[in-house]
């Protein structure tokens, strides 16, 4: 899990500049918006304590042209000041229209409990907000002191102050409903931060919808400094996405409501809701037996959303609503909240099984669902990604929903103690949900038809409210374009969802309304140029990374086993670099005995030769990785001739504070004998010529197969940032694996494993190139792939045991197996020429790989493990 990350907003209405004085942060994540509409986030490497502006609008361009193309042609079909042509050109600049009704009063309800400094910040945007018609509301739940009420009064005297005396966030909500002076009731935590315009994306969707009883808005992050915001983030924090949704349950479905809705969380959370306050006066105000102060820790809003669509009212998710959410930053207090979470859901459930006797089954069923497709999975992936998901806190939410099936009882007897104990305090009726069914006509499957002109700005869809669907034909003037279905439920449809459907559904077509580009692809290429140069020309001030620091110290391992004249015109090579830096470079002799590389050690001053008696090449590397110096350490061996440029090359992508691995290309310095064009013909030791990276995401993204880390490269042309070697997951190469351990190779493709499993990046360099001497004759070739085919399952089984990554027992079991019987059909068929007797020694190696990884640990137990990694700054 990589942190911190920079948390920040692009507009693209405005320049795109350059992001300076990201030292010490390993990311960026920025929401992308476009007059104020989020669109989505790009996450963006930094490199050298900078994001380029470049490179930003790069990423929004290949991840979001879709979503700014809809949000364009939206907004020209609303707008009043629309050009005659809907172009990309002529919409690029043009603004989404502004609401002309009248904007209703809110009242915005932010329930706290002595958190004075939270609730600080949290009103200095309140009182930002761009809205005209606002009622602000504080209700102090049971305070213990008088902090929140003087800092009102001290800062904030344009602010109502409530004290609600009943300890639980649902009766300070139920407070607020009462107190409540606007016909809309938009809540809110004291850990958020909410968006200038929070309240008009609210309000917008009440006002041209008088249908919807509640709408709920976006949660992004405020900061994402610490390793709980990052994993709270990763393991779905609270966003809901970026597109609007409508929910409405049709009492004629034959699925229950909780079978479609019961899953309540996915309408988005209590930190931002609002609610016509008229609402409540129909199905009752919020159980305070739910929530914070209560047993049940949560669950509130849960409730209220759940019973907005049980009682067949529209609820809508608007991600124009915005607010930034401050996670939790210390593990521990992450961990409550993820224990607590599972004890909130599950008493939501007891709950509404006890208020709805007929969703009872239905909400039975849910929760064994989600034990066993939410949380069993869960727990299933955090052994091969622990990194983001962490075992511990899936056993705590676990836990805490078997505790939360107790709690809501428990709860309820407490709230009507505290009922009894202030039956002085105003409280909202709560009448009994609805027991009865809907009585209404059937009309599923009616079908309105319905026409309009997009040469026109659009108007709302009134005279549909007896149909389940609308038919829609669309023109330009009287063109037709098309026609696309839209499921309205029986209400009718606002300008803002016509729009957004329209543009959804016909897309690049409207900019090319003749169709003069004969395929969508044509049109798609053509709106992609116009966005891109635009997009680029948004891009101020570049700034180009220049090449890491000369003043980082490098150092290079070169292990060696009795090769005095591969060691030294390696060595010639390497003290012939063209780099500006100071490169300490260090020999390890893996063979001290046979006194054949001090003398050629001696002839190059400023080497330092190091002695590693114990025979492997994991031990000699991790040898050389002890005594090393430098923040970057690279490995590669005796028999490679690198050119003049390649340490530059190979250090080049270490501007980046994520990378943790470079490998580069290995190629044939030379292909005469038959042995050598036959170990090119297995495989070689090249990796291709295209760059290409990898990280986290892609280590997790092999659900059910090894992930192949042996495609990344190897240690004859790798270089490594040091801190790995003493990072607490990561460490030194397995001194199990490798050449010169019966367990043959696989030392290098397990440090990449641990690397990438811990979350950090490792980048494929081919520019960075070293020429490999290939073995010479077939004696040598025969027992480098016998070596090579006995550390494939060695390293597989090494994961198994020490990861538990049942992956890699899976590949020696089954994958293996099914991929040589496919290379035997493949060589009888004629497919290849590649000699069946080699087909036959790698078979053998596999099978012998077992037993000579048990020999490489009894080898180990007896040699002991390597002398630790201790950074420069501790020695």
């Amino acid at each position: 899990m990589l942190y911190p990350i920079k948390v920040i907003d692009i507009e693209l209405s405005r320049p795109i500049t350059s992001i300076e004085n990201l030292e010490g942060y390993l990311g960026l994540q920025a929401l992308v918006r476009l007059h104020g509409v989020p669109l989505g986030y790009v996450k963006a490497p930094v490199t050298l304590g900078h994001c380029t502006a470049e490179s930003l609008s790069k990423l929004i361009l290949e991840q979001h042209s879709w979503s700014i193309i809809c949000q364009l042609l939206k907004n020209g079909l609303v707008s009043l000041q629309r050009p005659e042509e809907l172009t990309l050109e002529a919409l690029i600049d043009l603004p989404p229209a502004e609401y002309a009704g009248e904007w209703p009063l809110v009242t915005v309800a932010v329930c706290t409990r002595d958190r004075p400094e939270d609730m600080k910040l949290c009103l200095e945007a309140i009182t930002q907000l761009d809205y005209p018609h606002l009622d602000i509301l504080v209700v102090d739940n049971a305070p213990q002191t008088e902090a929140t009420k003087e800092l009102l009064e001290h800062h904030y005297p344009q602010v109502r102050y409530v004290r609600e005396p009943r300890p639980g966030l649902d009766w300070a909500r139920n407070r607020a409903i009462l107190e409540a002076k606007g016909e809309i009731i938009a809540y809110t935590d004291d850990d958020v931060v909410v968006d200038p315009g929070w309240v008009k994306g609210l309000a917008q969707v009440f006002a041209e919808n008088p249908e919807v009883m509640a709408v709920t808005g976006l949660v992004v992050p405020y900061e994402l400094e610490t390793y709980s915001q990052v994993l709270f983030e990763s393991y779905g924090g609270f966003g809901r996405g970026f597109k609007t949704r409508w929910y409405r349950y049709n009492p004629e479905d034959r699925l229950k409501a909780a079978s479609l809705y019961g899953a309540s969380g996915k309408f988005g959370t209590g930190a931002n809701m609002a609610y016509r306050v008229s609402l409540f006066e129909r199905v009752g105000g919020f159980d305070p037996a739910m929530d914070v102060g209560t047993v049940t820790n949560g669950g509130g809003d849960l409730e209220m959303f759940f019973r907005v669509i049980k009682e067949h009212y529209p609820l809508v998710y608007e991600p124009r609503a915005l607010v930034r959410h401050r996670h939790r930053r210390e593990r521990q207090k992450l961990q409550s909240q993820i224990a607590n979470n599972g004890i909130g859901l599950y008493a939501y459930f007891t709950c509404c099984s006890r208020n709805y006797p007929d969703e009872r089954w239905a909400f039975i069923k849910l929760s064994i669902f989600w034990i066993r497709w939410w949380l069993l999975a869960r727990l299933w992936k955090s052994f091969k990604y622990p990194q983001s998901f962490p075992r511990q806190f899936i056993w705590n939410e676990l836990k805490g929903c078997f505790i939360g099936l107790t709690r809501y009882q428990r709860a309820k007897r407490d709230a009507i103690a505290v009922a009894q104990d202030y039956r002085r305090e105003p409280e909202v009726k709560f009448p009994k949900p609805t027991r009865t069914k809907v009585l209404r006509e059937k009309r599923v499957n009616q079908v309105a038809v319905q026409t309009v002109d997009i040469a026109q700005p659009l108007k709302s869809i009134l005279d549909t409210t007896g149909y389940q669907f609308i038919q829609l034909f669309v023109f330009w003037q009287d063109e037709p374009l098309g026609t696309v279905r839209i499921q309205n439920d029986f209400q009718p449809f606002s300008v803002d969802r016509l729009a957004d459907r329209i543009a959804e559904h016909f897309g690049t077509k409207l900019l090319d309304r003749k169709l003069t580009l004969t395929t969508d692809e044509l049109r798609w290429s053509r709106a992609y140029d116009v966005l891109s140069e635009k997009l680029l020309s948004l891009a101020t001030d570049p700034y180009s990374p220049t090449a890491l620091p000369s003043s980082i110290p490098i150092s290079i391992a070169l292990a060696t086993y009795d090769r005095p004249n591969d060691l030294c015109n390696c060595l010639n090579h390497l003290l012939a670099q063209q780099s500006p830096r100071s490169i300490e470079i260090i020999v390890i002799d893996n063979h001290p005995d046979s006194g054949l590389t001090p003398p050629v050690v001696a002839k190059f001053p400023g080497v330092k030769l190091v002695s590693e008696p114990r025979k492997g090449l994991a031990y000699a590397r991790n040898a050389g990785f002890a005594a090393s110096t430098g923040e970057i350490v690279i490995a590669t061996d005796d028999d490679v001739t690198p050119p003049p440029d390649w340490i530059e090359k190979l250090l080049a992508p270490f501007v980046r504070p994520d990378v943790m691995v470079v490998t580069g290309n290995v190629l044939p310095i030379q292909l005469e004998t038959l042995s050598q064009q036959a170990f090119e013909s297995y495989g070689g030791l090249g990796k291709g010529f295209k760059r290409f990276e990898v990280d986290g995401n892609w280590f997790e993204s092999f659900e059910n197969r090894a992930v192949p880390t042996w495609e990344l490269g190897a240690t004859a042309n790798a270089a490594f940032r040091a801190s790995i070697f003493s990072h607490t997951d990561i460490g030194l190469m397995e001194e199990a694996l490798g050449p010169g351990m019966p367990s043959g190779v696989g030392e290098d493709t397990y440090l990449f494993y641990k690397v990438l499993k811990a979350g950090y990046t490792l980048v494929y360099e081919p520019e960075a190139f070293v020429w490999h001497k290939h073995r010479q004759d077939n004696a040598a070739l025969r027992r480098q792939i016998y070596n090579y085919s006995k550390g494939g399952p060695s390293y597989h089984l090494v994961t198994f045991l020490k990861d538990r990554d049942l992956r890699g027992l899976r590949r020696v079991l089954v994958e293996i197996p099914l991929l040589f019987l496919w290379r035997i059909q493949a060589r009888i068929r004629k497919w290849t020429n590649y000699p069946m007797s080699l087909l036959f020694l790698e078979m053998i190696g596999n099978f012998a790989g077992p037993w000579s990884l048990w020999q490489s640990y009894r080898r180990v137990r007896h040699e002991g493990r390597s002398r630790p990694y201790i950074p420069i700054s501790q020695r």
